[in-house]
């Protein structure tokens, strides 16, 4: 085995997530920026969200900032898991290559 791991002992890393939420009216924006440290090549992966206010709905910032936060978070998931599955690909098909 290859890699970190090969050693056999454990890998630990620390990534952080920064959040910007602003509201406008009935309009709630998030900014959600993931700091993967040394993975990823240490570049940050961002996403954008918004939620608005319906004019039926109460008056309550919090549930506008918590959809949006909650989209932007699911976003950067998804971008994640993208990001995650082209380097294993990658990996793959450079191992593949390497044994040919």
């Amino acid at each position: 085995m290859s890699g970190p791991l090969a050693g056999g002992g454990p890998h630990t890393s620390e990534w952080q997530v920064r959040l910007l939420v602003t509201e406008d009216g009935d309009l709630t924006r998030a900014h959600a920026v993931l700091e993967p440290g040394t993975a990823l090549g240490g570049t940050p992966l961002a996403a954008d969200a918004e939620a608005r206010r319906s004019a039926h709905d109460p008056v309550e910032p919090v549930i506008g900032d918590e959809l949006a936060v909650g989209r932007a978070l699911l976003d950067l998931g998804h971008r994640l898991v993208h990001a995650g599955s082209v380097a294993a690909e990658a990996a793959e098909s450079a191992r593949r290559r390497d044994t040919e």
